[in-house]
């Protein structure tokens, strides 16, 4: 019967993956039977979609469906397909590797919390390894349609697994699970059928087993129609959630959907999700996304990622149209007018949909999708409005380090005469809670939203205005508050001479030295031009090897601080020097920059700590 026969070593994610799911994974242990019934119905619509190019790859058996077979007397289970089977190389790249980006942070993500590792598992899709938390070996036995010979794929789930080809094998694949001891329970007709209706009543293919007693024949123990295809009315919210499992393989529950039917000029169906959990690969923009497209109920691929905008590649669902054609191609889709129609009104359904939850869910939410939200705001202008109503932001009106400030709640709360929403970036809320630049704003209280997400600099760049209030970074440019008192016209010529002698002191290092309208505490502080880039932006391209523009900052002084009063007093030019560079590292400090010659600062602070204690 072998022809070529070879043992394998797991990749190493994958043995450390079967070790985790095992463990963390054994008090929900029915999962598998969900997981390996989802592969079949994928399976089997992949044959769909390529037998409409080629109807030869039916051959004698067109009529779809997955088989449960079980022996209460050997302990055996076996879950068969007539879909689109393997090739021998696809059986080694599939059952052998984790044929997915990112699996280093998946690792790292993990606790040792077997509550948390089994989410994050979930999060990450089990699949065909959620067989080993109940069999002791497991045995696949598969040929791909259109070919002769068949693969035959044994395992005990350890370091190991064994291929061979066999002849004579249908077209599909046979999972067989010799069960542990403790897992007779899954050799049984009514748990194995209670299983399929709770977790798999929504697969559109029919699941089917033998009938119970003396009756002859088998039956069809699922719903066995496209959930999205029915009545909304008609599908419990427990059908909901089991079909997001399916879709998104994900353990968890999601956190909401929208289920809709459109007619008209477009004739299509949607059902999208929003999860509860950001996936650990959310910010690899190269990853597969996208919803599972069907046309007239024919599946035609997974991952169409041309329905949604990149900065909604969290959702998750399924979208049926009437209006494509079934050999419709990526190429053709990216194209289509009527694909560009139905992602228009896809993207506003997921906004709104957002906009709709209740603020303890949709907190949850932010905290887990808001940064890759606000890349919308850059990248997709026409829904740049609805998409600012959706941003959630850190405040000095909120003690707690919370972002759940609302730009409309902002607004409401603005001072009589105020016209501008002031922001500080920074590379943390307690760095920027501290900052000087918000010194005058405390004195006056004017509130100021702290965005300190890495992707804020950029996002920023691009909000120009909400409500008709423009946006004002509090730390750039020269400020001038609604309510500034009158400047004394000869204070300011008085400090003229000291302003000159700072900037003498630090000259290249600055683009000048001016008197401060933001300062009541501090001596000092550095201001950027409106245009220059800012520290948060500099250090991601710096990190990244990218050449940086050079920029001055300004430096602005309190001449009412004891230590700028003394400076004007200072005789000794080489310790006014002192002063002032250090003056100037400490503004750097405060806002969380470097400095350039730590060296010479501290050499400085000594000199001046010397002196003091003489």
């Amino acid at each position: 019967m072998s022809e070529a026969t070879e043992t394998r070593g797991f990749q190493t994610e994958a043995k450390k993956l079967l070790k985790l799911m095992i463990n963390s994974l054994y008090s929900n242990r029915e999962i598998f039977l969900r997981e390996l019934i989802s592969n079949a119905s994928d399976a089997i619509d992949k044959l769909r979609f390529e037998a409409l190019n080629d109807t030869g790859l039916l051959g004698s058996d067109p009529n779809f469906e997955i088989k449960i077979e079980f022996d209460k007397d050997t302990q055996t289970l076996a879950i068969v397909d007539n879909g689109i089977g393997m090739s021998r190389e696809e059986v080694i790249d599939n059952l052998g590797t984790i044929a997915k980006s990112g699996t280093e942070e998946f690792f790292e993500h993990l606790t040792g919390d077997q509550q948390k590792d089994a989410a994050l598992i979930g999060q990450f899709g089990v699949g065909f390894y959620s067989a080993f938390i109940v069999a002791d070996d497991v045995e696949v036995l598969t040929c791909r349609a259109g070919l002769t010979q068949g693969t035959r794929w044994t395992s005990a789930g350890e370091d190991e697994f064994t291929v061979e080809t066999v002849d004579d094998l249908p077209r599909g694949t046979r999972v067989v699970l010799s069960l542990k001891d403790d897992a007779a329970e899954f050799a049984d007709g009514f748990r194995l059928r209670s299983i399929v209706r709770q977790y798999s009543d929504h697969i559109a293919v029919p699941v089917v087993m033998d009938k119970e007693g003396d009756e002859e024949g088998t039956e069809t123990v699922n719903e066995a129609k496209a959930l999205w295809t029915r009545s909304r009315s008609d599908v419990g919210e427990d059908e909901y959630k089991e079909f997001y499992k399916h879709v998104s393989h994900d353990f968890d529950e999601p956190l909401t959907w929208s289920h809709n039917r459109v007619e008209g000029k477009l004739e299509y169906t949607s059902l999208l999700y929003i999860p509860k959990r950001a996936p650990f690969d959310l910010w690899n923009r190269d990853v597969p996304r996208g919803l599972k497209l069907y046309v007239q109920r024919v599946f035609i691929m997974d991952d169409a990622d041309q329905f949604l905008p990149l900065y909604l590649r969290f959702v998750r669902g399924v979208v049926d149209s009437n209006d494509l054609p079934l050999n419709v191609s990526r190429e053709i889709l990216q194209q289509d007018e009527s694909t560009r129609s139905i992602k228009n009104a896809l993207t506003k359904r997921v906004l709104d949909t957002l906009a709709k939850l209740d603020a303890d869910d949709y907190g949850a939410f932010w905290d887990e999708f808001g940064q890759v939200l606000k890349e919308g705001v850059g990248e997709d202008f026409g829904n740049q409005e609805p998409l600012l109503k959706l941003m959630r932001f850190a405040s000095t009106a909120d003690p707690l380090d919370q972002q759940r400030t609302s730009l409309a709640s902002y607004v409401e709360r603005m001072q009589e005469g105020q016209d501008k929403i002031y922001y500080i970036i920074g590379e943390s809320l307690s760095a920027v809670r501290q900052s000087p630049h918000l010194e005058v704003f405390k004195k006056r209280g004017i509130e100021v939203l702290l965005l300190v997400d890495r992707i804020d600099e950029w996002f920023m760049s691009f909000a120009n205005e909400f409500d008709s209030k423009s946006f004002q970074d509090a730390s750039r440019g020269e400020l001038n508050l609604e309510d500034d008192e009158p400047e004394n016209e000869a204070d300011e010529s008085v400090d003229e001479p000291l302003l000159e002698r700072i900037q003498g002191a630090l000259g290249e290092r600055v683009a000048s030295v001016r008197r401060s309208k933001r300062l009541t505490d501090s001596p000092a502080c550095l201001v950027l031009n409106e245009e220059d880039m800012g520290a948060q932006m500099r250090r991601i391209l710096e990190a990244t090897g990218q050449e940086v523009p050079e920029t001055k900052p300004h430096l602005e002084v309190n001449a009412d601080h004891p230590l700028i009063r003394h400076l004007d007093t200072e005789p000794d030019e080489d310790r006014f020097n002192d002063l002032a560079c250090v003056v100037f590292d400490q503004a750097n400090l405060a806002e969380g920059n470097t400095i350039t010659s730590p060296g010479e600062y501290v050499q400085r602070v000594n000199r001046i700590l010397v002196e003091l204690l003489h």
